[in-house]
């Protein structure tokens, strides 16, 4: 069984446009540390991920060992994104899904694979579980941040706002 690491931002994002689910039916073993259930479940309060994460009994959490890695990177993530990375190098992770930008950059110089909330829509789209466009349209709308050039890239439109 691969382990998937997760980082607060999809399990948000995916929540927040209930789509919460693909991440169980893409990973049988999805794993977040602690910080990432502390600011999705325990600062979140009612936020959105909150319910979901909680009450996921398929994601594991579990305690980063290097907290020294981890403290460095902080200076440059938040711990939680920190916290993602340095467990996915130890549980020797298939995947790490991540969105943010600095994130990924330093995930993948570390030699991980990632992907991302856009990632995992992709691969619903291919299997026939989403229409791709209207649920980045979903994403955009409750703020997920994606450029034009990138929303053209991947739904092949000209026009970002072309029905809005």
């Amino acid at each position: 069984m691969m382990t998937v690491v997760c980082n607060s931002t999809p399990l948000i994002a995916l929540s927040r446009i209930g789509r919460f689910e693909l991440l169980k039916t893409y990973f049988d073993d999805l794993c977040i540390p602690q910080a990432v259930y502390d600011e999705v479940v325990t600062q979140g309060g009612n936020l959105y991920g909150a319910d979901e994460v909680r009450s996921a009994g398929w994601i594991e959490v579990k305690e980063v060992e290097n907290k020294l890695a981890v403290d460095s990177l902080c200076l440059m993530l938040d711990r939680g994104e920190a916290e993602a990375i340095v467990l996915a190098k130890e549980e020797n992770a298939a995947l790490l899904i991540i969105d943010d930008g600095d994130g990924r950059r330093i995930a993948r110089s570390l030699g991980l694979k990632i992907t991302g909330t856009i990632g995992l829509l992709l691969l619903a789209a291919e299997d026939n579980n989403l229409d791709l466009k209207r649920t980045i349209d979903d994403l955009m709308a409750v703020g997920f941040r994606l450029g034009e050039k990138e929303y053209r890239k991947i739904v092949g439109e000209t026009d970002l706002n072309h029905d809005r």
